[in-house]
Order: C-alpha cells, then sequence, then structure tokens
C-alpha cells in the first residue's frame, strides 16, 4: 500500500511539473509576441514621427531661422524614451538629405547632432518620470535653447574641417553663422515654451 502512494504521489508531482512547464512557457511565448508587437510599434510611431519631422521641415524651409522640428523631435523624445527618439532622429536625417540633396557635411551634421538630442531628451524624460510642470517646461526650454546653439556651433567645426577652410575662412564663417543662431535660438525660446505641455498632452494619450 506504501508503495502504491508512493507511486501515486509521484505521478501527481510529475503532472504539477508538466502543468507548472506549460505555463511556464505559454508565459514565455506571450512575453515575445509581447515584446515583438511593441517593438513593432516603435517603429511604425517612430516611421509616422519622422514623416512628419520631415514636412515640418520642408514646409518652413524657406523661412530663414524659423523651424519646428526642435520642439517636436525634443516633445517626442522625451515622452517615448532614448528608443523612439534615436530612431526618429536617424530616420529623419537620412530622409531629409534624400529631399535636399545629400552634401556629406550636412549628412555628418546631422547624424551627429539629431540622434544626440534625442537620447539626451530620451534620457531626460526617464530621469524626470515625463513630468509636464512649469519647471520642468522652464528647464527644457532652456536646454533646448542651449542644444540649438550648439547646432551651428558643431556646424562651424564640421563645415570648416570638410572643405578645409583656412583659419580666417573658418572665422568668418562663423561670424557669417550668429545672426542666424541668434533667431533659431530665440525661435528654439518661444516654440518650445508654448508647446512643450500642449504637444505633451497629446502625445500622452498614445499607448505603445
Amino acid at each position: 500500500m506504501e508503495r502504491r502512494e508512493e507511486r501515486a504521489r509521484s505521478a501527481s508531482v510529475q503532472e504539477m511539473t508538466g502543468e507548472d512547464r506549460s505555463a511556464s512557457e505559454k508565459t514565455g511565448s506571450a512575453q515575445k509576441k509581447q515584446r515583438a508587437l511593441r517593438g513593432a510599434g516603435y517603429v511604425a510611431v517612430a516611421a509616422v514621427f519622422s514623416a512628419l519631422l520631415l514636412g515640418a521641415q520642408y514646409a518652413l524651409w524657406f523661412v530663414k531661422g524659423v523651424e519646428v522640428v526642435t520642439v517636436l523631435l525634443l516633445v517626442f523624445s522625451y515622452r517615448f524614451g532614448v528608443r523612439c527618439g534615436v530612431l526618429s532622429a536617424v530616420a529623419f536625417s537620412l530622409l531629409r538629405c534624400l529631399l535636399f540633396g545629400f552634401f556629406p557635411n550636412v549628412v555628418m551634421l546631422y547624424l551627429l547632432y539629431y540622434p544626440l538630442f534625442a537620447a539626451c531628451f530620451g534620457i531626460l524624460g526617464n530621469a524626470l518620470r515625463r513630468r509636464a510642470d512649469l519647471k520642468t517646461q522652464l528647464f527644457v526650454t532652456a536646454l533646448s535653447v542651449l542644444f540649438t546653439a550648439l547646432f551651428t556651433l558643431l556646424d562651424d567645426v564640421v563645415t570648416p574641417l570638410f572643405y578645409g577652410y583656412t583659419k580666417e575662412a573658418a572665422f568668418a564663417y562663423f561670424l557669417a553663422s550668429l545672426p542666424t543662431m541668434a533667431m533659431q535660438c530665440a525661435c528654439a525660446l518661444l516654440t518650445v515654451f508654448l508647446l512643450f505641455r500642449p504637444l505633451m498632452a497629446v502625445l500622452r494619450r498614445l499607448r505603445l
């Protein structure tokens, strides 16, 4: 009788182990499917937003010093994180060159600046838990102005080095870029301060 009971117990234990394994396998496959769907969602949202960035830049390309790419990419990266932000920044940089032409210094500048920009604000969004209060609004506005100035200063380094400017020509190029940099900084100041919270309210409705 004792042997029969032991056999029955071992059989029940084996059945329970098999059920646990099947349950864990189902959970693992469900998690894999969820990760795959989430990855596809990231790609889809990044693709749509890259097209939006490209359309926004094309609509305002003839207005010198005025752009909304900064505020759009900032809010998008802040809301959805580093992965979506950098993916959109790289796609936008390459598509922009398809539209306006492949100039090596511009390609280098865009691929250096915009992914770095998106990564920084994606990290900031994670650190601040995607808050959108007044203090955060003022902070990201100041940071966006700093990054906008950095874009021009980076161009003042990349372009002269790429084309082999002399020191005098590089300095003249730097001086000529200052008025445009001032306009772009003023544009970033106004657009980010005015649109940061409204855009965050819109993007919070999107779930990945």
